[in-house]
């Protein structure tokens, strides 16, 4: 055998002896950092930025459009309710007040004189008392026609027995001369009554006509009345406005409280509707927390808030008054789109050093448990669907399968897997495994 041939073997059997020797070697332990499984306090909280709001804030408007005097009020000053914070040039409203009146006095001037053209109360009353005589005319006309048709009648009946009794013999020629006279009147006398009660008629129909004549000519006097009363009536209700307007150039505070801010302070024209200032009381404050729309979901009426205010000192306690219905598509940072909902809460006492729109930062409380087995976030990792954590069981690590419920931003709520008192690995790292030794550090 050559002699490089049997030093290469030699190597061989050497580098296979140290291997050996290494495996043979227990494993060296891996240094761990543990916690302990304990009771104690748990919260899960939505933590979101805030802002301080004026409860009962009261954005003050220009009543009416002129001209604003410059207001002399400036934030913070305190008005009481009902005090004088703007004026408004009245100038305008008192000039169309003056036009409605003048026009006013028109309309109720031309009115008393539709009454000129009315037909006077003696000729309506003279045409009804023609009609009414008339009237007694027509019957008595009717009345006189009905006699002298019985009494033509009852001498035609005459004429006939006459006329047998002459042709009998038995009365003479002269007397049935008479008694024909007598009918010949009798028929005229009832010609007579009877043109008189034609013209009865006629004379009544021109009396009614007459009235009629007259009626008509109330009318029209009648429709001009109507129609100055309607106009009389809308200028009247538009002097009622521009009083009403030229009353309001003086705005009044409508609540006691301090000016938050004066939005037009210059003299200026401005419109009505136009804001003027705002007030409020700073004293009694609101939270408008903005929170994500599925955080909101968690989040009730009533459930804690801790609210930090930066330099105005510790944690302020307050409480969650109401979730508005509706929320709001906002852009982060990162410029994504969120849907956000605002949550009002209430500080459970008058908070000092800290005034209306200011930062906070907040806190609100959905759950907690003041005697819950806990686990420190940093001891459970996933395994599969489920959650793990290793035990420290003398020198070895042990995994445990771990059913947690509800969590925050350090501890987990244990509900089983394990027990108060265990110590768990925090971080465990990729080499360890079930049954690693270790070598706990803390």
């Amino acid at each position: 055998m050559q002699p490089m041939a049997r030093r290469t073997i030699l190597a061989a059997v050497l580098l296979a002896i140290v291997v050996m020797a290494v495996l043979a070697l227990p494993p060296r332990p891996v240094a761990v950092e543990t916690a302990r499984v304990d009771r104690g306090m748990l919260q899960v909280t939505v933590g979101a930025e805030g802002r301080t709001r004026v409860r009962e804030r009261y954005v003050v408007s220009a009543p009416v459009g002129g001209h604003l005097q410059r207001i002399a009020l400036r934030e913070g000053d305190r008005v009481e309710r009902g005090a004088t914070v703007a004026r408004i040039d009245p100038l305008a409203h008192t000039s169309a007040v003056s036009e409605a009146l003048a026009q006013l006095d028109e309309w109720r001037a031309q009115r008393a004189g539709v009454a000129t053209m009315r037909v006077k109360p003696e000729t309506m009353e003279q045409a009804q008392r023609r009609i009414d005589a008339a009237l007694v005319a027509t019957r008595r006309a009717d009345v006189e026609v009905q006699r002298a048709r019985a009494a033509r009648d009852q001498a035609r009946r005459d004429v006939e027995r006459y006329r047998r009794l002459a042709a009998e013999g038995a009365v003479p020629r002269r007397e049935l001369e008479q008694i024909q006279l007598r009918a010949e009147t009798s028929a005229n006398e009832y010609e007579a009554a009877a043109l008189q009660t034609q013209i009865s008629a006629s004379e009544l129909a021109i009396a009614r006509a007459s009235l009629r004549e007259l009626q008509a000519k109330n009318r029209d006097p009648d429709y001009l009345e109507r129609v100055y009363d309607a106009r009389t009536a809308a200028i009247e209700a538009e002097l009622s406005h521009l009083r009403a307007e030229a009353a309001r150039t003086e705005v009044h505070a409508p609540a006691s409280g301090v000016v938050l801010r004066v939005v037009q302070q210059s003299a200026q024209y401005v419109a009505a509707g136009t804001p003027l200032l705002e007030l409020g009381d700073p004293r009694y404050l609101e939270l408008v927390i903005d929170v994500l729309s599925q955080d909101a979901a968690q989040i009730a009426a009533g459930d804690p808030i801790r609210i930090d205010a930066g330099a105005a000192g510790s944690a302020i306690p307050g409480r969650v008054r109401r979730i508005e219905p509706s929320a709001a598509t906002k852009v982060s940072a990162l410029g994504v789109e969120e849907q956000r909902v605002n949550v009002i809460g209430d500080f459970a006492a008058r908070p000092s050093g800290i005034g209306d729109a200011y930062r906070v930062e907040a806190s609100i409380v959905v759950w907690q448990k003041s005697d819950a087995m806990r686990v420190p976030n940093g001891g459970l990792f996933r395994c599969g669907d489920a959650w793990c954590a290793f035990i420290v069981e003398n020198a070895w690590a042990r995994r445990r399968t771990v059913t947690i419920g509800q969590r925050n931003d350090e501890f987990a709520e244990v509900r089983g897997g394990l027990q108060v008192g265990e110590r768990v690995i925090l971080h465990p790292a990729d080499r360890i495994g079930d049954g690693a030794r270790i070598d706990v550090r803390r």
